[in-house]
């Protein structure tokens, strides 16, 4: 009996031995060296990629019970597969007190003034989009923080790095370190109809995981708060689903239970909810969060065109046959449109098989697309339509993926992020500093070293990033106001930079 037992032990611990061996073998690298952690990040990102550019047109109906009709008005199914895959945002930046002031420097030290900054909390929401940690949030949320945590629903806490942003379509990209977590499948937002049932899943006022649902209100709809913005997109599904502040960044839920927008605002002369919410659509979220993820940078296209609502007035003045379409006012030259075929007076029907009636759909239609893919306009001209096949282009006019690095590059300069310390010693808010300058676009324009970049245009300049997509989306031969100021001086300087 012992000689049985001893034989068995001695067999599982040769078994064990040799799966161990298979294990480690199987972890390796080709030469044998390291284990292939890199291999596997880049895997996941694909993977990543792969589902986000894929095809969203199928409903999925992961773990909703046998029996249960998924047309009827049910909720449970939809609130159990969303609740957990969205998060607490919770951020924090350092407001600063003011100058620096020597006197009490000398006294106290240079922390002093350092300490006299009070941090500013703000919170919102965010939708885990894969299981190894991806969260989009909207970019007001996390737009000014020093520091980002995120809080999942079974209450653990991660720090979060912001991966990209596009203040465009107030979106960003979080990733946290962590594996296996629940996150949320992409439906198709474009086939959302209005009166359809939808759940808002989110923490207002800081009360976290709250669901409230009602339906789609209407679709298309542009608010005009992103006009400060460069190259905005406003194409909101418009919900009654009570929608508060801290809702933003959450998720727009079918009764499937799949992502079909991200809240980002509300309609309200108090600031809380009075009847509608506002969420960007997720054909829109899949494209920027891809693009962030392949590129460090959203890849805008445009159709080279200035555009206005067909109205009755508007019909009426140019002879239209119906309301109907987006009246096409200006063609620019040498432009993706003007290369077409397309003309000055033609109204755009379609966007392949998409029908758009307001400049809001055009943009959220042509917004899906990177510079260089081709896509069917079908326009209306003297009554009759047409179709053009139409290469789209880049803010430079080119029909091609532009990098952020390569912008820095034809900038010409390094920058470095100031610290809180150093801007409290600048008494300044917010600045990116030149700390080498070589030939480029902005020694042309007579910036010197050192100079600290405050504002682009309307963008206001707090990391390096805020540079990069500011230059990104401007077009050659366009001038920009660069604005800020040099160390020591006690002037702000307002230079014009156009793009070569």
């Amino acid at each position: 009996m012992d000689m049985k037992r001893s034989f068995s032990t001695i067999l599982v611990a040769v078994i064990s031995a040799v799966l161990a061996v298979f294990v480690y073998d199987a972890i390796q690298s080709p030469d044998g060296d390291h284990p292939q952690v890199a291999v596997a990040e880049d895997s996941m990102q694909q993977t990543l990629v792969n589902r986000l550019e894929g095809d969203s047109n199928r409903a999925v109906y992961a773990n909703i019970p046998a029996g249960l009709d998924k047309t009827a008005t049910n909720f449970t199914v939809a609130a159990e597969n969303s609740v957990h895959a969205v998060v607490h945002v919770k951020t924090q930046y350092k407001r600063p007190a003011g100058s620096a002031n020597p006197f009490y420097e000398f006294f106290f030290g240079e922390g002093y003034s350092q300490q006299q900054q009070q941090p500013v909390q703000g919170s919102g929401s965010g939708v885990i989009i894969s299981d190894d940690g991806y969260i989009v949030t909207n970019y007001h949320v996390i737009e000014k923080s020093d520091q980002i945590v995120v809080a999942l629903n079974d209450k653990r806490e991660f720090e979060a790095k912001v991966i990209g942003a596009d203040p465009g379509t107030d979106l960003a990209l979080l990733k946290v370190d962590a594996k296996e977590l629940p996150y949320m499948e992409f439906g198709n937002s474009e086939k959302v109809k209005v009166g359809e049932w939808v759940l808002a899943v989110g923490n207002p006022f800081n009360l976290t995981s709250t669901v409230t649902a009602g339906i789609v209100s209407a679709k298309g709809r542009s608010i005009n708060i992103y006009r400060d913005k460069v190259s905005p997109i406003e194409s909101f599904i418009q919900t009654d689903a009570a929608i508060n502040r801290g809702n933003s960044g959450g998720a727009l839920v079918n009764l499937h239970g799949e992502l079909v927008g991200i809240n980002a605002a509300i309609s309200s002369p108090t600031g809380t909810y009075s009847g509608y919410g506002f969420a960007i659509p997720a054909t829109l979220v899949q494209k920027v969060v891809a693009d962030i993820i392949k590129y460090g940078e959203v890849q805008r296209a445009v159709l080279g065109v200035s555009i206005s609502d067909v109205n009755s007035e508007l019909a009426e003045k140019f002879e239209l046959d119906k309301i109907e379409g987006v009246y096409i006012a200006e063609v620019m030259e040498d432009g993706a449109a003007d290369r077409a075929g397309i003309k000055s007076g033609d109204v755009i029907m379609k966007v392949n098989d998409v029908v758009v009636n307001s400049s809001a759909e055009l943009q959220e239609q042509i917004g899906k697309y990177r510079p260089g893919e081709e896509i069917t306009v079908t326009i209306k001209r003297d009554g009759k339509r047409k179709q053009y096949n139409t290469v789209l282009r880049n803010m430079q006019g080119e029909a091609k993926i532009v990098k952020a690095d390569e912008i820095l590059k034809e900038l010409g300069a390094k920058f470095h992020k100031l610290s809180d310390r150093e801007l409290s010693r600048l008494d300044l808010p917010r600045g990116v500093q030149i700390v080498d300058l070589y030939d480029g676009i902005l020694r042309r324009a007579g910036i010197k070293e050192g100079f600290v970049i405050t504002r682009i245009g309307n963008t206001q300049v707090s990391h390096v990033d805020d540079i990069k997509r500011a230059f990104t989306h401007l077009a050659k031969g366009q001038e920009v106001e660069v604005e800020g100021t040099y160390p020591g001086g006690r002037y702000m300087y307002v230079y014009q930079v156009e793009i070569e």
